[in-house]
């Protein structure tokens, strides 16, 4: 039996009614008296406090039965917005939702520094225009999700970027210090599997997110809830030794597994190998439709690598679903065929490996996503689908 006074209580079931509108789209106050056991007195004194307070909205639904039709209930998405940043090395991500997780515009900035005050000034000019922007909506800029490519504190605090070099930065407070605005940060990885969650794979409890890209992250799921250790540090796998005495790392180890199997170790080797400095992936498609094989050597070598941490991740946590978001293994055919071949260890189980539909996409989607969820002050949020 479930105790406590009525404000305790009544915060609960709001969370649980703005949940279930949320998982649903639309959906009448009688379905939610079934779907969430609580009287319909219960539902529609809620539901008259979210309609004052501009969260949700009714909309009355078409349909050619005899009889009084239905009143619907959904998120009010345009009465606020968040905002999701992608911070990865040399460009920043922006991504504006609404509260139903919509897309409202989507920009992507390149840097000419790595010099951590520069990039604060640059992330505090355009966090302030998108504030100045959607200041007109009963809400405003609700939150704003950085993600972060390195060791983010539970404190939000930075502990290490490896591709920058920034250590023990406060960008949370750098932030908020010169703005108004409600500022989290988050390890981009987490951001990531938080996405897939979302977005694509609603049922899956125990769901690994590996993004393979300037560096290499794992966002872990176990029983439904992030994995993210004593310090928030768990999924810092790119820096997973898989080759003892290997090529030195800007950790401080060597054979670190992101040296191998990230995006800059494969365009740095094809790129001494064919004496193309500049390669790009439209490049590397090319080559790969073109069957060079040159890189198709290199591209097998790269899904080996692959392979090798992944194995260690499946025995360590024995996954239901593995996303991979690469965009490198997008370009080779049938990678996931090959990655699959490499894993015949009999203590290696899993239920599939999949690639992310998601894309370079997933980081500023589970950013918008989490805000949302903060702002509602949810358990968690589902939509139907993602980019």
């Amino acid at each position: 039996m479930v105790t406590g006074d009525g404000a305790y209580i009544k915060k609960i079931n709001r969370s649980i009614i703005l949940q279930k509108i949320i998982e649903h789209g639309f959906v009448s106050r009688a379905e939610l008296s079934k779907i969430t056991g609580l009287n319909k007195a219960t539902i529609s004194v809620q539901v008259v406090d979210l309609l004052d307070e501009k969260l949700v909205c009714e909309t009355q639904q078409e349909h050619n039965a005899v009889g009084r039709r239905p009143i619907m209930l959904s998120i009010n998405g345009d009465a606020g917005y968040v905002l999701g940043i992608d911070l990865d090395y040399m460009e920043i991500q922006y991504r504006i939702s609404d509260l139903q997780g919509k897309e409202i515009e989507t920009n992507t900035v390149k840097l000419g520094t790595e010099n951590y005050e520069e990039i604060v000034n640059i992330l505090i000019k355009q966090i302030k225009k998108y504030k100045q922007k959607y200041a007109n909506c009963h809400y405003g800029l609700v939150q704003t999700i950085i993600g972060v490519h390195g060791t983010v504190n539970n404190d939000q605090s930075i502990l290490f970027v490896p591709r920058y070099q920034w250590r023990n930065k406060n960008l949370k407070s750098d932030i908020e210090s010169e703005l108004d605005v409600n500022i989290s940060i988050e390890n981009t990885a987490n951001l990531s599997v938080y996405a897939e969650r979302v977005y694509k794979h609603h049922h899956s409890n125990n769901l690994l997110a590996i993004v393979l890209s300037s560096g290499i992250g794992a966002g872990i799921m176990n029983n439904g809830n992030l994995v993210k250790g004593n310090d928030g540090y768990a999924g810092e796998i790119g820096h997973m030794i898989i080759s003892p005495f290997g090529k030195a790392c800007k950790c401080g180890n060597h054979g670190c597994w992101e040296l191998y199997a990230a995006e800059p170790a494969v365009f740095s080797s094809l790129a001494e190998k064919l004496d193309r400095p500049n390669l790009t992936h439209k490049d590397l498609k090319q080559l790969i439709a073109e069957k060079d094989p040159t890189t198709c050597e290199e591209m097998k070598t790269f899904i080996s690598y692959v392979s090798i941490g992944l194995n260690n991740m499946i025995n360590s946590y024995n996954p239901e679903t593995i996303v991979l978001n690469s965009e490198l293994l997008y370009l080779f055919p049938n990678a996931i065929d090959e990655i699959e071949k490499n894993l015949q260890s009999s203590v290696s189980v899993y239920r599939q490996i999949v690639l992310s539909d998601l894309g370079r996409n997933a980081i500023v989607l589970g950013a918008c996503a989490l805000g949302i969820q903060n702002f509602l002050e949810v358990q968690e949020v589902t939509f139907k689908s993602g980019d």
